[in-house]
């Protein structure tokens, strides 16, 4: 059997799924939607220019090219409904449907589904009026202060507010200035929840659940989780902040109970659920959903999955996901690290010549994975987003691990490069010592 893929997206997951996808001995090409140089790098890989919002257009070139499979990386295609469109036609995806992405695409609803189905959130409330939005954060019997935009802002439609003053502005440019357009013409208030954030994902059929092993991102721009939030500036897995007994209740509590919850509201839910985890001294809290795989944790988990990505994703999208034993690297760490461009958050420079990669990819057990990167003049591999590239390293010991992939970073250069030097600095009870 030798099957052809189509993955979507062009990012550090779409590379990391690739990669992996790549490895199979079940899979003959892999067509790549936008894709990039990175992406086009990996054997059986090629990258392709399709509009993907075109969803009959692209049905017919799956059809033409004897595509198996679809595997939608963003969540924007899925909030649109490719999977229901490409369905019509016949085509097997691996994603939700757009009702399914609902639970990341629509806070509101997602909100009151948790609340619905018992499945353990902060408190909430959600408003359109921005008047009556800011009485309830300055009198609620909780800190209301988190402000959410409900829909889509590619990651960037999120307060976690200092104090209540903050949190009434925040409102304000979501409701009254209208900072995210339409995603913001709901806000979602919730109650301040304090602990470590831990990223648990899952892959699922629709009724078997199959647990990743947890990761943890690093939204903060600077070290010592200082200044902006980012899309991600690293990630590293296993995160041991969660026990082994409150990953079983999260198993239970919130993917299982999740994806059985969608089922009753007729929503068959194949893909992968993502539940972003508050670990508070209560217990494991959820704090959102989403509806595909998470970036950068995708490049970290890829590194220590063992089984065959290509038959987990056939099991998920065949709904026989139960006969497939999902295996982990056990005795492994990975930590990835994010070098991003100059003035990101705020902005992204672009240009840049890009050098040491080929010093670094050299390494064994070292990846990098490009977010951002386009081919410049002579060949040279040139700065194209915020996010430029991710450093991922593989070793025995999670410190290890950690400073391998710092240092690896470190010979990766562009002018402006900025990069963490203290990913997975949550998991060490002392400060992060780089010893080689």
């Amino acid at each position: 059997m030798s099957e052809n893929i189509l993955v979507i997206g062009s990012g550090g997951r779409e590379h990391a799924l690739c990669w992996k996808l790549a490895d199979s001995p079940l899979v003959k090409s892999i067509y790549c939607a936008p894709g990039s140089v990175g992406i086009s790098s990996i054997l059986k890989v090629d990258s392709v220019n399709l509009q993907v919002e075109d969803t009959t257009a692209l049905a017919a070139w799956c059809k033409e090219k004897a595509i198996n499979l679809v595997i939608i990386g963003p969540e924007d295609p899925l909030a649109n409904g490719i999977v229901d469109a490409l369905s019509t036609h016949g085509i097997k995806c691996f994603g939700p449907t757009k009702a399914g992405a609902q639970i990341e695409a629509n806070k509101d609803w997602s909100k009151k589904f948790m609340s619905k189905y018992q499945i353990p959130t902060a408190r909430y409330q959600s408003f359109t009026a921005a008047e009556e939005a800011k009485e309830f954060i300055k009198k609620a019997p909780f800190p209301a202060l988190v402000v959410k935009a409900s829909g889509l802002a590619a990651g960037k439609g999120v307060v976690v507010a200092s104090s209540k003053e903050e949190a009434c502005a925040a409102v304000d440019a979501i409701l009254t200035d209208s900072k995210y357009g339409s995603a913001g013409e709901t806000v979602v208030i919730e109650e301040l929840l304090e602990g470590d954030e831990v990223s648990v994902l899952a892959f699922t059929d629709g009724e078997t659940v199959s647990m990743m092993p947890p990761a943890q991102d690093h939204k903060r721009i600077g070290d010592g989780d200082t200044g902006p939030n980012t899309g991600g500036m690293g990630a590293y897995c296993p995160c041991p902040l969660i026990t082994p007994e409150q990953l079983a209740d999260v198993k239970e509590q919130v993917l299982q109970r999740a994806v059985d919850g969608l089922k009753k509201e007729g929503i068959k839910y194949v893909g992968v659920l993502y539940a972003g985890m508050m670990v508070t001294k209560s217990g494991p809290m959820t704090l959102e959903f989403n509806c595909r795989f998470g970036d950068p944790e995708t490049q970290v988990l890829m590194l220590l999955l063992e089984t065959d990505l290509y038959t987990i994703t056939k099991a998920c999208v065949d709904g026989n996901l139960k006969q497939v034993q999902v295996k982990w690297e056990t005795e492994m760490s990975a930590v990835g690290v994010v070098i991003a461009s100059k003035g990101y958050p705020e902005t992204s420079t672009k240009g840049c010549v890009i050098s040491g990669l080929s010093k670094v990819q050299s390494r064994p057990n070292i990846m990098v994975f490009h977010s951002g990167v386009a081919r410049g003049a002579n060949e040279s591999l040139v700065t194209a987003g915020g996010r430029v590239m991710l450093v991922a390293a593989k070793r025995s010991s999670l410190r290890s691990a950690a400073s391998v992939a710092t240092s690896a970073a470190a010979d990766i250069d562009f002018p402006g490069a900025q990069y963490r030097k203290d990913i997975a600095h949550r998991a060490f009870s002392n400060s992060l010592t780089h010893e080689e």
